[in-house]
């Protein structure tokens, strides 16, 4: 069993910047992969980011490119998404997730809402 707790969601104005952290716990050996989906309300659930742990390979959402950054600590099981010129269509519930030998461990989730 792989645990993620989740933190630093909030709420911002557009343009503003905003830093989610996902610790992992566990059996978190053969960890491939970590990053975040997020849902808004009446949307499907959308991957944000992901990251190879291994190698550090990142992919983005074409709608964050250019805006947010994950990176990861392979020491601490961390892994960051660091989240700048928030616009109003970023607010969504955001999930970080664990991608252990093709089976997805899910944290609790933290909502951010950007504010026109």
């Amino acid at each position: 069993q792989v645990q993620l707790v989740e933190s630093g969601g909030g709420l911002v104005q557009a343009g503003g910047s905003l830093r989610l952290s996902c610790a992992a716990s566990g059996s978190i050996v053969s960890i491939n992969a970590m990053g975040w989906y997020r849902q808004a309300p009446g949307k499907q659930r959308e991957l944000v980011a992901n990251i190879a742990t291994s190698t550090g390979i990142t992919t983005y959402a074409d709608s964050v490119k250019g805006r947010f950054t994950i990176s990861r600590d392979n020491a601490k099981s961390t892994v960051w998404l660091q989240m700048n010129s928030l616009k109003p269509e970023d607010t969504a519930v955001y999930y970080c997730y664990a991608l252990k030998r093709g089976y997805y461990y899910w944290g609790q989730g933290t909502q951010v809402t950007v504010s026109s």
